[in-house]
């Protein structure tokens, strides 16, 4: 569906570890944007996915299938964190939308520190990913997603902090924003 459906392009493949933990931190504009990543970087990624999902019934079974584990978004939600550390600890990559939420044009311009603390406790590198185009996906009231341009850039790795020290876990949330925005910079 990517490559046909969306003229998908990808960029960077050779930069994902096929084994081992690591965090999948990447911008974040659409619903179609966690099976993107997932197939882009050819191994299992557990993405959080906002907790009021899981009140879906079909739904919840769905994404929990697929590895998506709730969140309560705004908190500090310990419960999420021990999920992501789990998948980790079974050899999973865990996907973390570094904003959070989703943005109108694809761009982080308000990281959250999330991903560094999980990567900081799971001694676990980073991969930046920029999903560009995918706002485009979704139009209001349509039911059939629209077949526009997408293109995937995975980014070089970024070391886990070695504490979880606030400056530094806010220098490297930091840093993947920089590389995330420079890749989406890039275009099609």
């Amino acid at each position: 569906m990517l490559h046909v459906y969306f003229q998908g392009k990808i960029y960077g493949a050779e930069n994902v570890p096929k084994s081992g933990p690591l965090l999948v931190v990447s911008n974040h504009a659409s619903n179609y944007d966690p099976p993107i990543v997932s197939n882009c970087v050819d191994r299992p990624v557990a993405h959080m996915a906002k907790e009021e999902l899981f009140k879906i019934p079909v739904l919840k079974q769905a994404i929990a299938l697929y590895g998506a584990y709730p969140v309560s978004r705004g908190t500090a939600d310990r419960a999420a964190i021990r999920a992501a550390l789990n998948y980790l600890e079974q050899g999973w990559a865990v996907g973390v939308f570094l904003q959070g939420t989703r943005t109108p044009d694809g761009r982080i311009t308000d990281p959250k520190r999330g991903a560094a603390l999980i990567a900081a406790k799971a001694k676990a590198p980073l991969l930046p990913v920029s999903l560009w185009g995918t706002e485009a996906i979704e139009q209001k009231g349509a039911v059939i997603p629209r077949s526009v341009p997408v293109t995937v850039r995975i980014g070089e790795l970024i070391a886990a902090p070695t504490s979880n020290d606030k400056e530094e876990l806010e220098a490297v949330t930091q840093k993947c924003a920089v590389a995330i925005n420079a890749l989406h910079d890039l275009g099609r």
